[in-house]
């Protein structure tokens, strides 16, 4: 929640009138004015501390995730290695093949609520919450599928039987996690587009707390094997679903927004979710998948065994410094797309510069970790000679890496919030795929740079990534982008029959 005084018109409710009807406070003096500016610098700062309320929250709930996979990673070690590598063949098919599109899916509810909460259009969130949860589910059913006949794809695809059972049970085990996801993603989106962060913080703690201990009943007390390590994620995320839904009941969240009980809008005007759903899913998973690609091109250079062992612990080291970036960029899009909700461009333009400023800063500080830890870092997980060579020499690419994909994800945050994820998707798929990969393949390949060259390509597909973030953000209109989101949270009126009339009530 922003702490600017001005900006204290989000605590206003709507106002219930007789037979139920919900009336619109006046908006006048938030859509006809714009409240002057005390100073660049001040206005900046009062920003940063915006939007690092924002953030600060999300970063400690990404950290706790984080330690969840290693917590689950570890389970999986003490089961031997064909548990460990059929586990982590499992996570990787997951990732491509399921959660990617669902996080993704779920990301274009993300500038209905935001801007829909600042024009103060509570229930539209609600609507786009149980729309979102809906899509969510329907999109499972054939992830559900594909998961259920993985083994024979995976021998089809060439796969070790014995390695490829194990991640099939895996994947088994993990069918009732899409349903959970489904809910999930959905609900984190709900609180963090309100800037209620810090229960999802709590909330994480409490699953992180009891996952352990689930863990260890699982494995080593009734011994289910590489089942109990996949329940217990599941376990994991539905402890975070329950968690939610109970701070969301007795807090009382939902009373501004109508309430989380599905209604009959739930099934009517869908084209601007799945307007902004599917290039959010496409944006999403060309970058998830570019990671996928990167193991795959590990199993053909010269030492595949340790180059693919060394691509794991550097994809670990990214998964880490992930976490900051993307809470920034999830911050911004929050800021933004209230702002631009609100009818506020100036704050919205002024949300993104400063985003931007924010990810410069966090890129040299990761640049710099990178640094640091170059020659200790893969001894966290091995002390194989090889593979510590190839990882302390990766790091510095992996640096610079970071030093662009910090603003590129602030970037995707702005497209995000002010509702332009097909743009974010196009330049996705130019950086990573048109620029990218030909550098990688050509660099590893047809060059002694082998490894190394691999991650060069990664340096110029996040290089060319960042430069066109920048650019799309430079150039935004953001008077065109507030009429944009009167547009869309209108539109989301006249599908809950909000108002009376088929006009947004400010127009």
């Amino acid at each position: 929640m922003c702490k600017d005084p001005s900006c204290q018109f989000y605590l206003h409710c709507e106002l219930t009138a007789p037979f139920g009807v919900v009336e619109k406070p006046p908006l006048p003096s938030v859509v006809a004015t714009k409240p002057p500016d005390s100073g660049t610098a001040c206005s900046a700062f009062v920003e940063a501390r915006s939007i690092m309320n924002v953030a600060l929250p999300i970063v400690l709930t990404g950290l706790l995730l984080y330690c969840r996979s290693i917590i689950s990673m570890l389970f999986l070690g003490r089961l031997g290695d064909l548990a460990l590598a059929g586990g982590s063949l499992a996570i990787g098919v997951a990732n491509i093949t399921g959660y990617s599109v669902l996080s993704g899916l779920a990301m274009g509810m993300e500038p209905i609520c935001g801007q829909a909460f600042g024009a103060r259009r509570y229930r539209l969130l609600s609507f786009a919450l149980h729309r979102a949860v809906l899509l969510l589910l329907a999109a499972s059913f054939p992830i559900a599928l594909l998961w259920y006949y993985i083994l024979p794809l995976l021998l089809l695809l060439g796969q070790d039987p014995a390695l490829a059972s194990v991640a099939a049970s895996y994947l088994h085990a993990c069918l009732p996690d899409l349903f959970l996801q489904s809910l999930l993603h959905p609900l984190r989106i709900y609180l963090r587009t309100q800037s209620i962060t810090l229960p999802l913080t709590i909330c994480a703690s409490l699953a992180v707390v009891l996952h352990l201990p689930i863990n260890f009943l699982l494995v080593s007390v009734l011994h289910l094997g590489i089942g109990g390590v996949a329940l217990g994620s599941v376990l994991f995320n539905l402890n975070a679903v329950l968690f939610l839904i109970i701070y969301i009941y007795f807090s009382g969240t939902d009373r501004r927004t109508g309430g989380l009980t599905f209604g009959s809008e739930c099934f009517r005007e869908w084209r601007p979710l799945l307007g902004l759903a599917i290039p959010s899913c496409i944006s999403v998973c060309l970058e998830w998948w570019w990671y996928e690609i990167m193991v795959i091109l590990c199993g053909l250079l010269v030492n595949p065994a340790a180059t693919i062992a060394s691509m794991g612990i550097l994809i670990q080291m990214t998964s880490l410094i992930y976490i900051f970036p993307s809470s920034l960029g999830i911050s911004v899009s929050t800021r933004v797309g209230n702002e631009l909700g609100a009818n506020r461009p100036d704050r919205a333009r002024r949300a993104a510069e400063v985003g931007q400023w924010c990810s410069a800063a966090l890129g040299l500080l990761a640049l710099g970790f990178t640094l640091a830890v170059r020659h200790t870092w893969a001894r966290m997980f091995t002390y194989d000679a090889p593979i510590m060579e190839l990882t302390a020499a990766a790091l510095p690419l992996l640096g610079l890496c970071e030093l662009g994909n910090c603003p590129q994800t602030t970037g995707c945050g702005v497209l995000r919030g002010s509702a332009r994820p097909k743009l974010g998707a196009i330049i996705n798929l130019g950086s990573f795929y048109l620029v990218g990969a030909p550098v990688a393949v050509a660099l590893a390949f047809w060059t002694p740079l082998d490894f190394r060259g691999l991650w060069l390509g990664m340096l110029a597909a996040q290089a060319t990534c960042s430069a066109l973030m920048l650019l799309a953000v430079r150039k935004t209109d953001w008077e065109e982008q507030a009429a944009h989101a009167r547009s869309l949270t209108g539109a989301e009126a006249d599908a809950g029959d909000e108002s009376p009339s088929k006009q947004p009530p400010w127009q």
